[in-house]
């Protein structure tokens, strides 16, 4: 049995439910940086959906709607990434990660930025861009900026569960 002075075991369940959540999110990442997500197969719902709502958008109008969107949706899936390695890194058992939260998590969204633009240089129907990974990371560090400056999962890394 491994005994700890600095904290108290912790059930497995409770490493399990920070972690899962940021791995099933690096998972769908991933699973966007796929053809199903390019260019090509997104503009087929935005394109409609600006239509419907905006009957008379000029087809360059649209494009410019599409691209912006797309740029968005790279800001949000890394900001949620950030709140949810900040989540998990804040709340660690291990004291060395939990106490430099900021700085792991901010070297995982920057990894999995570039690691995700490299990995859609090799399908087709995707391009890697050096410019969406600084959008996926401006997302992720304006994300743990939030949660250093509001204090959030302090008072969880704290109790003793």
């Amino acid at each position: 049995m491994r005994s700890s002075k600095s904290s108290p075991e912790r059930p497995p369940s409770r490493t399990i439910s920070l972690y899962l959540p940021l791995l099933l999110w690096m998972g769908f990442i991933s699973f966007a940086s796929s053809g199903s997500f390019s260019a090509g197969n997104t503009s087929r719902i935005i394109g409609p959906l600006v239509l419907w709502l905006f009957p008379s958008t000029t087809p360059e109008t649209l494009l410019v709607i599409h691209m912006v969107m797309r740029k968005v949706a790279h800001f949000t899936e890394y900001a949620l990434l950030g709140f949810l390695a900040a989540r998990a890194f804040r709340g660690s058992p291990r004291q060395g990660l939990q106490s430099r939260w900021f700085l792991a998590a901010l070297v995982l969204i920057i990894a999995y930025a570039l690691l995700d633009e490299y990995h859609q240089t090799f399908v087709p129907s995707r391009t890697g861009s050096v410019y969406d990974s600084f959008i996926d990371m401006a997302g992720g560090l304006t994300a743990l900026m939030i949660v250093r400056s509001r204090g959030w999962f302090e008072r969880a890394s704290k109790s003793p569960v």
